[in-house]
């Protein structure tokens, strides 16, 4: 949910602050900011949670700490990704095969009731799968409108 509300609330102040460098609300720019800030503050919780994060991913993931903290720089570099101009495109097309690459962690999570903050098994359980395939589904809507439909360089 708080990446969520940070992905609408940056996009949000984005909006507003594309105004004065365009003479109108960039939507391209406001979503790909908004995505990138939703990235970095999920990215942080690679660093922060990493043994709550290995907990998330299924059993035949060699090196999970590993893949943690690597997906957490690939996070970091899609954000970069996305502001650079000639990046865009590329960047929106990873992404959204990055999104899908870690579904099967979310789910995991899920029926495993992983709580990765505190590194538990007392999670939100596989109820949160309601909320979390179609948000997963949000992101990548997201990417596609925001990064490559309506991106113009």
């Amino acid at each position: 949910m708080k990446p969520l509300l940070v992905l609408i609330g940056v996009f949000a102040i984005g909006l507003f602050a594309t105004m004065p460098i365009t003479d109108w609300a960039d939507l391209s720019l406001a979503g790909r900011i908004a995505m990138a800030v939703m990235l970095v503050f999920t990215a942080i919780g690679h660093f922060a949670f990493v043994d709550g994060m290995a907990m998330m991913m299924p059993e035949i993931f060699p090196l999970k700490r590993q893949i943690v903290y690597l997906t957490g720089v690939i996070e970091v570099a899609a954000a970069a990704g996305l502001l650079v101009p000639s990046l865009v495109h590329l960047t929106g097309w990873l992404l959204i095969a990055f999104f899908v690459c870690v579904l099967p962690a979310n789910i995991n999570a899920a029926m495993k009731n992983v709580d990765f903050q505190k590194a538990t098994n007392d999670g939100s359980g596989p109820g949160y799968l309601l909320f979390r395939m179609p948000l997963q589904i949000f992101f990548i809507a997201w990417v596609w409108v925001f990064a490559i439909h309506f991106y113009r360089q």
